[in-house]
């Protein structure tokens, strides 16, 4: 199983970025799904959940401003991120299968992409 993400970079505040998930070994339609991102110094942070029925959940501090997306054909999944805000910086992670008892509560994470709002 291989998670890697793709889309990160550096944007205005106000702006957009979509940042990309490409899974290989499983079928993501069977899984819950996440994104999490996480700044030096500071704890993981869980930006938005999608369960195995297909049910989305988003942190407060994006609700409204991300879209968690996925193409099941593709095995992809999709942050779409509008309205950039500098406290959106972070490295920003993609995780799949619920694991309660694996760090984070997921079996399998991505290497991370950066995302930097100036």
């Amino acid at each position: 199983v291989q998670l890697v993400e793709s889309g990160g970079g550096t944007a205005q505040a106000g702006g957009s970025l979509r940042l990309s998930c490409k899974v290989s070994g499983f079928d993501i339609w069977e899984y819950c799904l996440a994104w999490f991102r996480q700044v030096p110094g500071k704890e993981r942070e869980e930006v938005a959940f999608i369960d195995g029925d297909g049910v989305t959940n988003y942190a407060g501090s994006v609700k409204g401003r991300f879209t968690f997306s996925q193409d099941n054909a593709q095995k992809t999944l999709f942050l779409q991120m509008d309205s950039l805000k500098p406290e959106d910086t972070a490295m920003y992670y993609c995780a799949a299968e619920c694991a309660p008892d694996e760090a984070g509560g997921f079996r399998y994470w991505g290497q991370g992409t950066q995302v930097t709002v100036s």
